[in-house]
């Protein structure tokens, strides 16, 4: 036993624990503890190694305006990066997220063309053919588009296209209230299960844009059922009765 201890007892002592403080590589964090997105950003040539095929994370400028507020712009059609990827939104929403609360993982089916696979597909995607963007097919499949203009969230991506790397990342990002290098915009593909939690005891309003209009048969659940809070035992058991 660690003699610095010894002056506890022997049931809290099997319990203790301490945490690592020493400093991950960029790349290390990414996929474990997290990373902001102004470090995502800065340092995105070294976390290639880390970084989901498909997965775009880009700077946004947000304009004070003294005493009246703030402006942001997400994306202009034929400029900027979501045009030097070939992808336009269809749809665009908004959803707010309560201070504290999260959406579980969800992911949406990438489409595979008829007479390959998906892993001879996705290899040629984003392996062998990685600047064709040509090819992407968002017409067919939904890749989404997000910004926050409130807010923090911490946003979690998971590979789990057939074939591919299952790789994690995770980041945190900035709404316009808090302007910054942390401001960015995000762009997540196909295939790609992600989940968001709101940080502080700030509302998140998030605004995102589909490359497909929202169909429910096309929005599937991993691990989501942090949204379904359930109800207090008594109160389960008084309406069961």
């Amino acid at each position: 036993m660690n003699p610095l201890w010894k002056g506890l007892n022997s049931v809290a002592t099997e319990r203790l624990g301490q945490r690592d403080y020493s400093q991950k590589s960029p790349a290390g964090r990414l996929a474990t503890t997290g990373i902001e997105a102004g470090e995502a950003i800065a340092k995105r040539a070294e976390l290639d190694a880390a970084w989901i095929p498909g997965v775009e994370i880009f700077p946004r400028r947000v304009f004070p305006q003294r005493h009246r507020g703030f402006f942001g712009e997400f994306a202009r059609q034929g400029e900027g990066p979501l045009h030097a990827i070939g992808m336009w939104p269809r749809q665009w929403a908004t959803a707010c997220m309560f201070a504290g609360t999260a959406k579980g993982f969800h992911i949406h089916p990438p489409h595979i063309p008829e007479g390959t696979t998906p892993e001879a597909w996705f290899r040629r995607l984003f392996v062998e053919d990685v600047k064709n963007f040509a090819l992407r097919p968002y017409d067919r499949e939904q890749w989404d588009a997000m910004f926050f203009v409130q807010g923090n969230v911490e946003m979690l991506l998971v590979d789990e296209r057939a074939g591919m790397p299952r790789k994690v990342m995770r980041i945190i990002i900035e709404g316009d209230d808090q302007r910054g290098p942390n401001n960015a915009g995000l762009v997540i593909p196909a295939g790609v299960a992600h989940a968001l939690r709101a940080e502080g005891s700030r509302d998140t309003i998030m605004v995102y844009g589909t490359t497909t209009q929202f169909e429910p048969q096309f929005e599937g659940r991993i691990a989501d059922e942090i949204e379904r809070a359930p109800l207090p035992p008594e109160w389960a058991a008084y309406v069961a009765r």
